[in-house]
C-alpha cells in the first residue's frame, strides 16, 4: 500500500495522466484527512476551484490542494512528535494526563479527523494548517467554553448521534467542526449537553 509520501510523488509527477494525479491526492486523504475524508476533499476543491467530480482538473490546482494538505500534514506530525516525548517525560516522572485527552488523542492519532466535521459541506473557511494551530493551541491551553479553531461560544451544540462519527458529542455551529471534549471545561460540556449553547458568536477563522 502507497503511503502518504509516494502518493503525494504521483501528484506533482507531470508524466502520470491527470485522472490518475487527482486520484492519488483523494488516496492521500485516507493517510491524512483532518475534516474526515468527504469534508477535507470539498474543502480542497473549494479552495483550490477544483469542481469535486472533475476527473482532468488543472495540474496546477492539484498541487496547490496538496501544497495545502502537506504543510497542515507538517503542523499535525510536529504536534505528534511533542505529543509523544512530553507523554515520555511524564510517564516517567508518574504524571498522568486526564483519560479523555488520551482517548481523544488515540482515536486521532495520524490526524484523520482530528477536526473532524458533521456535515461534510460545512467546514473551517480558513487553511488546514492555520485551523490546526488554533486545535493545538486549544489542546495545550487550558480549557475553555468556546470552539478552539472559530471561537464560538454561543454555536456549540450538542449531537447525541455524529453523523460522520462513532458516538455523540459538541458541534460548533459556527465552522463545522466536531469540538475536541478536552478542550471544554466540564460546565461547558454540562451545558452544551443541557442545549443552554444555541446561538452562534463566532470569529471568523481565516
Amino acid at each position: 500500500m502507497a503511503g502518504f509520501r509516494s502518493l503525494a510523488r504521483q501528484v506533482r509527477d507531470p508524466r502520470c495522466d491527470l485522472a490518475l494525479r487527482r486520484y492519488s491526492l483523494r488516496k492521500c486523504l485516507e493517510r491524512f484527512a483532518p475534516y474526515g475524508h468527504r469534508a477535507t476533499w470539498d474543502h480542497l476543491c473549494a479552495r483550490h476551484g477544483i469542481e469535486p467530480e472533475d476527473r482532468s482538473p488543472e495540474p496546477a490546482r492539484l498541487i496547490a490542494a496538496l501544497d495545502e494538505l502537506e504543510a497542515a500534514r507538517a503542523v499535525w506530525l510536529a504536534y505528534e512528535g511533542d505529543f509523544a516525548e512530553r507523554r515520555k517525560r511524564e510517564k516517567h516522572d508518574g504524571l498522568r494526563r486526564p483519560g479523555s485527552f488520551d482517548d481523544w488523542h488515540r482515536l486521532t492519532w495520524g490526524g484523520n479527523g482530528v477536526a473532524r466535521c458533521d456535515d461534510p459541506r460545512v467546514h473551517p473557511s480558513g487553511s488546514l494548517a492555520e485551523v490546526l494551530r488554533r486545535l493545538i493551541a486549544g489542546l495545550e491551553g487550558d480549557p475553555g467554553d468556546a470552539c478552539p479553531v472559530c471561537g464560538a461560544v454561543r454555536g456549540l451544540v450538542w449531537r447525541p448521534a455524529l453523523t460522520h462519527a462513532h458516538g455523540s458529542g459538541p458541534v460548533c455551529t459556527g465552522c463545522g467542526i466536531v469540538v475536541p471534549r478536552p478542550v471544554l471545561t466540564s460546565e461547558a460540556l454540562d451545558q452544551v449537553r443541557a442545549g443552554r449553547s444555541s446561538s452562534a458568536r463566532t470569529l471568523t477563522a481565516a
